[in-house]
């Protein structure tokens, strides 16, 4: 609701994400209130740590039900809407743990690299017109405190964690490029993924 304030007001559409008949219902209501849709921007994701010998099918389901399977189906829902007006643009959020494996977090990284070939494909599925593109944010706190990260942060060429707005710019830049650009996954990462 902040956001939607800090936006002018904007209308809230709210699903579970891990239902698809919420996705469908989330998307039959954007469509009676615009009557297009010109963009999307996948961002919805959980992060867990968790020793892959101790996962259980809940804990790998509770991360995948979102960060993949809901990706998919908001890509379908909008793919739809968008092929049949010829035009539209869609970003998914995916992460440096989609490029890189990290220890303790093989069902996280298994869901981002899923959304990294997710994004591929679909680009190959819907074009013309419509292009699908990947964001894949490196370290950006959020309110957290960076105590602990001072390895990372040296370890990047940037010597330093990213923010929020860096990864809007981003984001915005897919969503105003030209059709020539699509399927691309583009690390807003410092240059960590370098290391």
């Amino acid at each position: 609701m902040e956001t939607a304030r800090e936006c002018g007001g904007a209308p809230v559409f709210a699903a579970n994400l891990e239902r698809v008949s919420e996705i469908e219902a989330l998307f039959a209501a954007v469509d009676r209130h615009f009557g297009r849709l010109d963009g999307l921007v996948n961002n919805a994701a959980r992060f867990t740590r968790l020793d892959p010998l101790d996962m259980t099918e809940a804990d790998w389901d509770f991360v995948h039900n979102v960060n993949l399977k809901a990706t998919f189906f908001c890509c379908r829902e909008a793919g739809r809407r968008m092929k049949a007006q010829g035009y539209g643009r869609i970003v998914n959020i995916s992460s440096l743990g989609g490029l890189r494996p990290w220890a303790g977090h093989a069902h996280y990284c298994a869901s981002k690299a899923g959304v990294i070939m997710l994004t591929q494909s679909l680009a190959k599925s819907f074009g013309p017109g419509v292009t699908v593109n990947s964001v894949a944010p490196g370290v950006i706190p959020f309110g957290e405190s960076i105590a602990g990260l001072d390895g990372i942060i040296r370890s990047t060429p940037a010597a330093r964690t990213g923010t929020g707005e860096e990864i809007a710019d981003a984001v915005t830049y897919f969503l105003s490029a030209s059709d020539f650009l699509t399927g691309q996954v583009l690390a807003v990462d410092g240059g960590l993924s370098l290391r």
